[in-house]
């Protein structure tokens, strides 16, 4: 059986010649007729106005082409973005049709399924462009996290002394007095006490971590270390 996949993401989309939801599937049926199949051993499955960035298992006719296939089947799209959401989840998807005994083809990217000789050099090549991708929204997120620090935007944990002030990209860090105080204290209490006497002792002060528990005594040997 031949499983067809066409994809739109949105319904004047879907009137729009060049990547139409009857474009796609005259592709899909073009590739079951030479590969001997007629009508009758072609189903199509088509999500209309739903967006490529939704997995294809939470697509509705997606979700229903993952559970109709079986062993020896051949899944056909006339493009890798009709029904991934890029080439990682391509590759990553492919593992599992293969798993479940199922062929794939991605028309703009080879006419034959990728198990084939060239459907693997072709999902090397994705594998290749994936972990690419993979590299720049890391590369996009190291550079987004050290401009958002240069220009005093909170990042990652709240350093002690340190409070977040805003939500999101609007979100800074501000001095937090009461912390700045209690690490002070911390250190001259630290030249005759304990260290859980100088957590009980601040404590005492009204001094308390974030939690409001008295400091652990590993807090405060972190914060008097380099007294």
């Amino acid at each position: 059986m031949i499983l067809g996949y066409v994809r739109v993401s949105s319904a004047d989309q879907a009137k729009d010649d060049r990547s139409s939801l009857q474009v796609q599937t005259d592709v899909i049926e073009g590739i079951a007729r030479v590969r001997g199949a007629d009508k009758f051993d072609v189903q199509i499955y088509t999500d209309a106005g739903v967006s490529g960035a939704t997995k294809l298992s939470f697509r509705p006719a997606g979700a229903d082409l993952l559970k109709a296939m079986k062993p020896g089947d051949v899944v056909i799209s006339s493009k890798l973005d009709r029904m991934f959401r890029s080439a990682g989840d391509a590759v990553t998807m492919f593992e599992e049709f293969k798993a479940a005994g199922v062929d794939l083809i991605l028309y703009d990217i080879s006419a034959e399924p990728l198990s084939s000789a060239v459907g693997k050099m072709t999902l090397t090549i994705l594998a290749a462009v994936a972990d690419m991708e993979r590299q720049r929204i890391l590369e996009r997120t190291a550079a987004g996290r050290k401009a958002k620090k240069e220009r005093g935007g909170a990042v990652g944990e709240i350093p002690f002394g340190f409070r977040k002030v805003g939500e999101g990209r609007s979100a800074v860090l501000e001095v937090n007095e009461q912390e700045v105080q209690a690490a002070a204290r911390m250190r001259v209490l630290a030249r005759t006490a304990s260290l859980r006497a100088i957590g009980r002792q601040l404590a005492s002060e009204g001094f308390v971590s974030r939690a409001g528990t008295p400091y652990s005594p590993e807090a405060i040997r972190r914060m008097t270390a380099h007294a």
